[in-house]
């Protein structure tokens, strides 16, 4: 018998447990799958003393960059991405970090392949969008990043125009406006500018439509939840710790 978990923040909505949990019951395994709700990054050494039997567990927002300095080793993938949603905990009792994000996002991107232009907006600078950068870069898209602030690498939301939207094909929402139970939230775009060329693709799978996909499934743009790039990352770390 072995301990997996999430790590995260006010994560009781999450996908996970109940993926794992389904799983287990599938194989007749008495393996457990574990909700880690902490409310300060600081509190994970805690968590590993009082969890027997831990050999893994997934990070989610807003620790997956925090997390880094906890570990004693990163995978290459995660390091390059700068971002850990997996990790590993060895016979040694070693925390190895993987990112797993990059996989199934990729994975999900397969059916709307071959994509009208290679140009997207990247909506949000936190860990999560660290791995969708990764992936736009190994397909080759041109991108931009939009944040509330202003920098040299971002434009804000007030910035988006006609133009830029016209320019930018898939438009990925890598921020938490929207998650359950604040689904009233929404990235401030100008939905009214999106066609039939556009697809938005949200991170959030709770709930399966956000505010951000129905205004753009109202302006005629395809779009996608983050259920099926949840399914594949995670089938994505069962793999990493069983290795």
């Amino acid at each position: 018998m072995a301990t997996y978990g999430l790590l995260g923040k006010n994560i009781s909505y999450s996908f996970s447990k109940g993926y794992f949990t389904r799983k287990f019951e599938v194989e007749k395994s008495n393996d457990t799958y574990e909700n880690f709700d902490i409310d300060s990054i600081e509190e994970l050494p805690k968590i590993l003393n009082a969890t027997e039997k831990l050999k893994g567990f997934n990070v989610t927002i807003p620790y997956k960059e925090s997390i880094i300095p906890f570990l004693d080793k990163l995978d290459s993938e995660a390091q390059k991405i700068g971002a850990v949603n997996t990790v590993k905990v060895t016979k040694s009792g070693e925390l190895v970090g993987y990112n797993t994000d990059h996989f199934g996002f990729a994975k999900s991107l397969e059916p709307y392949i071959p994509f009208e232009q290679k140009t997207a907006l990247i909506l949000g600078t936190g860990g999560a969008s660290k791995a969708i950068k990764y992936v736009l870069d190994a397909f080759q898209f041109e991108y931009c990043i939009v944040s509330r602030d202003k920098s040299s690498e971002t434009i804000t939301y007030q910035e988006i125009n006609q133009d830029i939207i016209e320019n930018h094909c898939v438009i990925i929402n890598c921020t938490p406006l929207g998650t359950f139970p604040k689904v009233e939230a929404f990235p401030q775009i100008p939905y009214h500018l999106l066609t039939k060329q556009h697809l938005l693709y949200d991170l959030i799978y709770n709930p399966p439509q956000t505010e951000f996909l129905k205004r753009g499934f109202a302006a005629g743009a395809k779009v996608c939840n983050g259920l099926a790039m949840l399914e594949h990352q995670a089938s994505k770390s069962w793999a990493i710790w069983k290795s």
